[in-house]
């Protein structure tokens, strides 16, 4: 099951749930107080039942209005509609990975004056893990993510993010972690600058629960960014060339380290745009995950 949120005139949230690949329906139709997904979580976690099957429960219980996804992500997309996608959950924490794949490895030396750290961190038990952003910087689907304007060298970095309740993952999303290579590049010691600001992170736009996604270690990721219409950038990889578990990933982060419920983690990338490409105001980065879906996010300046 695929969850995603919705912001109705600017002050009703929505919680819908994807039952098949057209039909989507309207929890909150059902019961006017739900509406996220921690709700069901809690439920679940309190009668020790699968999040799937308190969903069916909820379903059963009442008639419920239904839509066609595609409606819905049209409308979401409209400017003038009344309807806004929103991240599927308001994490208080959002964390990375970095140095993950190989490539990630071998183009962030190259752009660094001080490339042997990636290298040693590639190939070291510990990975590099950093706070990404906070649930205030971070931009809902089809929201603008953020370029700075004092770096000269801006990218996308299409990943699989998980989300972690009670220490273990709870399920998947997509995120895009925005970055400053330029400034990176110039000092490690800038990574926060390079990766923390406003608008600098996207997740969405649904979660999908860790029992309906069976093999999330094998998934094809596809970036592309669009200019003035034109596709300008397009590549595909796999999660299937991560070095790293997720669940690697997860105990790392939360090791002598106490996360909120709900935090997202970002496992790191393997699409980087080539050095000659940056990203530049009002392009348009979508990043498409199999058995997700698409994230999509114009650009501006912040």
């Amino acid at each position: 099951m695929k969850y995603f949120r919705l912001l109705e005139d600017n002050k009703k949230i929505r919680l819908l749930v994807q039952l098949d690949e057209e039909t989507i329906v309207d929890l909150t139709s059902i019961h006017s107080d739900l509406t996220d997904i921690i709700q069901i979580v809690l439920t679940s976690n309190i009668y020790s039942t699968s999040i799937t099957k308190t969903t069916e429960k909820i379903l059963n219980n009442k008639s419920y209005e239904t839509y066609k996804i595609a409606d819905i992500i049209n409308s979401c997309k409209d400017a003038k509609s009344n309807l806004k996608m929103l991240t599927p959950i308001s994490s208080p924490e959002i964390w990375a990975a970095g140095v993950t794949y190989k490539t990630s490895a071998m183009e962030r030396r190259r752009e660094s004056d001080t490339p042997d750290v990636y290298s040693k961190v590639y190939s070291a038990k510990r990975p590099e893990i950093f706070l990404k952003s906070t649930a205030d910087r971070c931009s809902n689907p089809f929201e603008s993510i953020g370029i700075r304007k004092d770096s000269q060298w801006n990218v996308p970095e299409p990943e699989l993010a998980i989300v972690l309740y009670k220490g273990a993952i709870l399920g998947y999303t997509i995120g895009n972690d925005v970055s400053s290579r330029s400034i990176e590049g110039e000092n490690p010691l800038y990574l926060p600058q390079a990766k923390i600001y406003d608008k600098s992170c996207s997740i969405g736009p649904c979660l999908v629960i860790t029992e309906s996604l069976a093999h999330p270690e094998n998934l094809n990721i596809e970036c592309t960014i669009s200019r003035e219409g034109n596709l300008v950038f397009q590549e595909t990889t796999s999660t299937s060339l991560l070095t790293r578990s997720f669940e690697d990933l997860a105990n790392w982060l939360q090791l002598h380290n106490r996360v909120p419920e709900m935090t997202s983690l970002l496992t790191g990338t393997a699409i980087v745009p080539p050095p000659e490409f940056t990203l530049l105001q009002d392009d348009v980065v979508r990043i498409t995950v199999d058995q997700i879906g698409t994230l999509e996010n114009p650009v501006s300046e912040v």
